[in-house]
């Protein structure tokens, strides 16, 4: 007899079981290139300055505040221009009184220089500049360590590393970074009936779509998916595929062959042998299962494709996000009022698709969990907590935000 306890477990309680399951990525030293959307797993601390010397904000001119002090339009001060400074350029020569050097964005300022006349601000002249405007000391030169200083912490541990922080990153040198290793997920889709996208249908079969989703939706978290699709509905055959890509995955997520009625090849393959098989109060996805096979973490989901959508999004996903250092693992929140009334069965939470317009949701769809098409053009989740079973139009609801 399969083992299918007699009262379903809450989402909650089997969300928190998933996520036992999963154990944490290690750490690993990536190329800056590979680091996006991943989790700094240490404290970055800078060895150099932000900037590391004193540099011009502008293009134009190096100059001594009191050699220009009384420039103006009708005033004009002319200076001789023995040196020009682009930047990169290393052997910066010092300013001498009553010149000026010609300097470009970012090149250091020169030893006895403290100001830089923009290059609007004067004729441009190359071997010698008519200046047509005073400047205070320190105008337009951007001090060594206004951004960073020297020995500071950069970035924390826990931040998820987007282009800025990657890019402050390569600003203090570095070239690597430790982070959370990408989780390797199996995703692995069963199935005689299931025919590649583009290959014409013969009556009775369907196109596989919901590996192509859980590769799709693994890859989105910054996971690393590999899919394996047309495994026949066969044990021995469900066993050598896992038994080919085990060593190198994480976790292995199933689609279909869960259910309690015949070729139910997941569960026939997985029952006994360390994977545990029940159901979950919720609608839709109830039929459910997670465990060990040999070493690998397993989490088996329904077949129907709104199924699998919603059970990845409630129960792998933030699984997945919590193994690989992200402190937030759940989707944003928010309240709203729905336009429809809604109908949900007794003591099951439901999740409705849902579009978010201000303060207020619209359903999409029925609650059937082969309506695909609604969970595309979706925005939100609706959800209807289990001791509701009727929801008037114009209630609030609580709403998961999707995108």
């Amino acid at each position: 007899m399969r083992n299918v306890p007699q009262t379903p477990l809450s989402v909650d309680a089997y969300r928190a079981r998933v996520a036992a399951l999963v154990p944490p990525t290690p750490v690993v030293e990536l190329p800056l290139a590979d680091c996006l959307g991943l989790v700094l797993a240490r404290d970055v601390v800078s060895p150099v300055a932000l900037p590391p010397f004193d540099n011009s904000a502008m293009d134009g001119y190096a100059v001594r505040a009191e050699d220009v002090a009384g420039a103006g339009p009708d005033t004009p001060v002319t200076l001789p221009v023995p040196e020009d400074i682009p930047a990169g350029r290393t052997d910066v020569v010092p300013l001498a009184p009553g010149t000026a050097h010609r300097i470009m964005t970012g090149a250091p300022v020169p030893p006895g220089a403290d100001s830089v006349v923009k290059v609007e601000d004067t004729d441009g002249g190359e071997q010698r500049v008519v200046v047509s405007a005073a400047v205070a000391a320190g105008t337009h030169i951007r001090r060594a360590g206004e951004d960073v200083a020297g020995g500071a912490t950069v970035l924390t541990a826990g931040s998820v590393l987007g282009p800025a922080r990657i890019g402050l990153a390569a600003a203090v040198g570095r070239a690597e970074l430790p982070v959370h290793r990408p989780a390797r997920v199996l995703v692995l889709s069963t199935g005689t009936e299931l025919v590649a996208p583009g290959n014409p249908l013969r009556h009775g079969q369907i196109y596989e779509s919901n590996g192509t989703l859980l590769a799709a939706a693994t890859r989105e978290l910054g996971a690393v998916p590999t899919l394996l699709r047309f495994v026949p509905d066969d044990v021995a055959a469900f066993h050598d595929a896992v038994a080919a890509h085990a060593a190198d995955a994480d976790l292995l997520v199933t689609s279909g062959g869960v259910s309690a009625g015949a070729y139910e090849v997941v569960k026939d393959a997985l029952a006994g042998q360390g994977v545990e098989f029940l159901r979950v109060a919720i609608q839709p996805g109830g039929p459910q299962g997670c465990g060990r096979f040999g070493a690998l973490p397993v989490v088996t989901l329904p077949g129907n494709p709104v199924s699998t959508a919603l059970s990845f999004e409630l129960f792998v996903r933030p699984a997945l996000l919590a193994a690989m250092g992200h402190r937030e693992a759940g989707r944003p929140r928010a309240v709203a009022r729905t336009t429809e009334e809604l109908r949900s069965p007794a003591g099951k939470r439901q999740y409705r698709r849902g579009h978010l317009d201000g303060d207020t949701v619209r359903p999409v769809g029925g609650p059937g969990s082969h309506l695909l098409a609604s969970f595309a053009a979706s925005d939100c989740l609706i959800e209807v907590p289990e001791g509701v079973t009727v929801v008037p139009a114009g209630e609030q609801v609580d709403v998961v935000l999707l995108h």
